[in-house]
């Protein structure tokens, strides 16, 4: 197996994402460690909704990379991702008998940073 040299990295995050980082994290943690192609070809088909917000900030990571430092596509990979909790919006809904039933609406952060791998 070749020796990889790890190169640049660049950073994206997408904040106050409307969804909760515990469902974001199910999605993110089946991309950890993989090419940026192989990332997005699985992200296109899994089913949870946190899929394609995740998928459209690799994709403008690249973009980034590419754009603003000169980097090849075939090269990145993800070399962290992370989600985490953002502000939550408390809203009331009145029960019966004059109760009190919170909603919790989640969101969060998420980071992805992108690692420039060169093989030999």
């Amino acid at each position: 197996m070749a020796e990889e040299v790890r190169g640049f990295q660049v950073r994206a995050v997408k904040r106050y994402l409307g969804i909760s980082p515990q469902k974001v994290r199910l999605v993110i943690d089946q991309v950890r460690g993989e090419h940026v192609d192989d990332a997005l070809a699985l992200l296109r088909f899994l089913p949870q909704g946190a899929a394609s917000p995740v998928a459209k900030l690799i994709r403008s990571g690249i973009a980034s990379a590419e754009e603003n430092f000169g980097l090849s596509r075939e090269d990145l990979w993800i070399a962290e991702i992370t989600a985490d909790q953002g502000p939550t919006r408390k809203w009331r809904r009145f029960g019966a008998r004059g109760r009190f039933k919170p909603i919790l609406r989640r969101s969060s952060h998420v980071v992805v940073v992108l690692e420039e791998r060169l093989s030999d």
